[in-house]
C-alpha cells in the first residue's frame, strides 16, 4: 500500500518525469533520487501544503566499482545542471562512500542508505532502464515516512548527530505533524 501511495504523491509532483529522465539519460548503475525530494514531497502533501517545501539540493545516487573519482561525480552534476538547471544536484557514488563515512564498503546503494541518519530519509525513486517503470528504494520501508515519524536508522550510531541535523533542518517547525522518536 505504502508503495503505491508514494508513487501516487511523487507521479503528482509536475517535473518528476523530468528529473527522473535527467538522471537515467547518463547511465548510471544502481541509480535513484533520494533523500528531501522524496522526504519532503511526502511530508508536505501529509500536511496538505499547496506549494512544495524549497530543495537544499537534489540527492543523486549511484553505485559503480569501475569509476571512484570524485570529478566524475562533479561532471555528472555539470551535465544535470545543464538539463534541469533549476537544482543545486549533488552526484554520488555510493561504491566510494564508505571511505568519507568511516565503514565497510557497501556493496550497493541500498546498504549505503542503511547508514543515513533517518530512516524516512533513506527513500528513492528512480526509472527503469527502458523508462517504462518508477522503482523505489527504501532500505527501512516507508512506515516512518508515512508515519511521520522522525526516527534514527539503526546504521547510523551518533545520537548527538541525529538530533543536531534534526534541529538545525528545523523539520518539526516546517512539518509540525511529525514526530520525533526516541
Amino acid at each position: 500500500m505504502s508503495d503505491k501511495r508514494l508513487l501516487e504523491i511523487m507521479t503528482g509532483m509536475p517535473d518528476l518525469m523530468k528529473d527522473l529522465e535527467a538522471v537515467r539519460s547518463l547511465g548510471l548503475p544502481q541509480w535513484t533520487i533520494a533523500a528531501g525530494y522524496v522526504r519532503n514531497r511526502v511530508w508536505d502533501t501529509l500536511h496538505g501544503y499547496a506549494e512544495q517545501t524549497a530543495l537544499n539540493d537534489v540527492d543523486v545516487l549511484f553505485y559503480d566499482l569501475s569509476d571512484l573519482e570524485e570529478s566524475t561525480e562533479k561532471s555528472f552534476e555539470q551535465r544535470l545542471r545543464e538539463l534541469v538547471p533549476e537544482y543545486r544536484w549533488s552526484v554520488k557514488n555510493q561504491a566510494r562512500m564508505h571511505s568519507r563515512n568511516g565503514e565497510a564498503p557497501y556493496a550497493s546503494v541500498e546498504e549505503a542508505m542503511r547508514g543515513w541518519p533517518e530512516t524516512a530519509t533513506a527513500v528513492g525513486i528512480s526509472l527503469t532502464d527502458d523508462g517504462r517503470e518508477n522503482r523505489i528504494v527504501s532500505p527501512y520501508g516507508l512506515e516512518d515516512l508515512f508515519g511521520l515519524a522522525v526516527r534514527q536508522s539503526p546504521g547510523f550510531r551518533d545520537r548527538n548527530a541525529f538530533l543536531r541535523r534534526v534541529r538545525e533542518k528545523k523539520w518539526l517547525e516546517v512539518w509540525p505533524k511529525l514526530r520525533l522518536l526516541e
